[in-house]
């Protein structure tokens, strides 16, 4: 069974920096793009970053990219999500997920449908 447990949230000033990871367990995970979405109170859960097995290949979302650094280390089983920069409307409940295929572009795995596993989330707050 797939275990995907993120880790390394917290609250932190506007301009303030997190790196997030998320370790996977229970599958072939180099096999697999990756991403991350967040959720903000109130709000539908949006598309933050996306990466191809590899990790040659990445994709960001408008609100985060030149910010945000999504990487992995498939020795590891891990993700990571570098933060920089960090503005009040980033606060939210961040996800990682394991996408259901193995041989698209970074860009098709924008949207949740694409993903078949999740983890149960870290919250980041930043605070203005």
């Amino acid at each position: 069974q797939v275990q995907l447990v993120e880790s390394g949230g917290g609250l932190v000033q506007a301009g303030g920096s997190l790196r997030l990871s998320c370790a996977a367990s229970g599958s072939i995970f180099s096999w697999y793009s990756m991403g991350w979405f967040r959720q903000a109170p109130g709000k539908e859960r949006e598309f933050v970053a996306s990466i191809t097995p590899s990790g040659a290949s990445t994709y960001y979302a408008d609100s985060v990219k030149g910010r945000f650094t999504i990487s992995r280390d498939n020795a590891k089983d891990m993700i990571y999500l570098e933060m920089n920069s960090l503005k009040p409307e980033d606060t939210a409940v961040y996800y990682c997920a394991l996408g259901r295929t193995t041989d698209r572009s970074a860009s098709y795995y924008s949207s949740q449908d694409k993903y078949s596993y999740w983890g149960q989330g870290t919250q980041v707050t930043v605070s203005s």
